[in-house]
């Protein structure tokens, strides 16, 4: 994928260059094929091709901290917590 991105931004970068040149091109007209032409479809375009590779490191991070088998979760209690109600937080 990132092979075709590269070649079209090279496309794209030889046009705004011959739209620079030209006798009859501008500097803002280069910007703005280079824009309209390369950045902005280009982004579009690998946001939406990132979208699985995005769905699978989500999942895989969900996975990886999913509570133990008991359905609780894992550890013991915070020292300094809140206590619970009705009991006094003791001290040394």
């Amino acid at each position: 994928m990132y092979l075709v991105v590269i070649a079209w931004m090279y496309v794209v970068l030889l046009m705004s260059l011959a739209e620079a040149f030209s006798s009859q091109g501008s500097l803002l007209g280069a910007l703005v094929t280079f824009v309209l032409y390369g950045v902005l479809p280009l982004s579009i375009v690998v946001y939406i091709l990132g979208t699985p590779a995005r769905k699978r490191a989500l999942a895989q991070q969900a996975q990886s901290e999913a509570p133990d088998a008991g359905g609780h979760a894992s550890g013991a209690a915070k020292t300094g917590s809140v206590p619970a109600v009705g009991e006094e937080e003791r001290r040394p």
